[in-house]
Parts: structure tokens; sequence; C-alpha cells
């Protein structure tokens, strides 16, 4: 069965929502939209900020909500290779499925991803974390723009960062 057909209104109404807050106030170095055919299914992207080792990177991934969303956390996964996270694993960071039970149903995609990037600058491991140098981090931040260029989702949903280097 479709997934949006399964999804409970709430879920729905929840993400249509975040996704307008989202586009009216837009966050500092992440983006995030839901697929057109399944709002259940958003992809991310994340700038690395300046003055970090991943300045001039540019991270996709993705956020699977269930569809008991917002009384379920989603699955996290980073799809670019950044040296900070294991590419298509699932991430087990407090606002994620790894741990329903630290879940609040308050967090929405705006914490979420912020959230991610905060733990994206820290060292601190967990599932789906691989340990690299600041100089592998750099490399990948440097290749990361023809990474995402070659992945067609994300030329589509983020055309944006296509031409940029």
């Amino acid at each position: 069965m479709d997934l949006i057909r399964m999804a409970s209104q709430q879920a729905l109404i929840r993400l249509r929502k975040e996704f307008q807050r989202l586009s009216k106030q837009p966050l500092p170095f992440v983006e995030a939209q839901p697929l057109e055919s399944n709002l259940l299914d958003w992809h991310y992207v994340i700038t690395g900020p300046p003055g970090t080792v991943y300045e001039g990177g540019c991270y996709h991934g993705m956020i699977v909500f269930p569809t008991e969303y917002p009384f379920r956390p989603p699955s996290i996964l980073m799809l670019t290779p950044s040296g900070r996270f294991e590419t298509n694993t699932r991430l087990c960071l407090s606002m994620s499925d790894y741990h329903p039970e630290t879940w609040n149903p308050m967090w929405s995609v705006s914490s979420i991803i912020t959230g991610l990037l905060s733990f994206m600058l820290e060292d601190e491991r967990t599932t789906g974390s691989i340990e690299t140098t600041a100089e592998e981090k750099r490399t990948l931040a440097k290749h990361s723009h023809s990474f995402n260029v070659a992945n067609r989702k994300f030329t589509t949903l983020f055309p944006q960062y296509v031409s940029k280097k």
C-alpha cells in the first residue's frame, strides 16, 4: 500500500506545516524538503559552516518519517561521504528511530536537521558515525559537489546546488 495513503492524517498535516515553515523561515546551513510523491520521505542538504572542516562541503541525506509521526521518530541517513557519518546507514541520534525512548513529539524537521548539523560538528561516537582525520574531512568536503551532482535525486530536488562549486 502507498505510504501516503497509510500515513495518518496528523502526520501529513504536521509535515505540510513544517515544510511551509521551513520555506518561509530558512535555517542557516541546512535545507530540507519532502519528495512530491511521498510526504514522509524528506531529503536535506547541509552546507559546511565556515571555519569548520566541512567548510565548502555540501552534504545530502534523507529523513524517513514513520506513519505515526510525530509520535514516533524518523530514520536519518547521510548519503554524501562526510568523514563523520557512514553513508546509507541509519544514524543513531537522540532524535532518530534508534532512540524512540528519547523522542519528543514537539521536535520538528527544523530541530532534527539542526541537531544533525550540531552532532556533525562534534566528535562523539555513535552507531553510524566514523572516525577520520580533519584532512580527510576537508578532502571529502572538496569532493562533495561532484559526488552529489552524480545523484539524480539530488540534482532534481536541489538544482540550486548543481552549478555551485
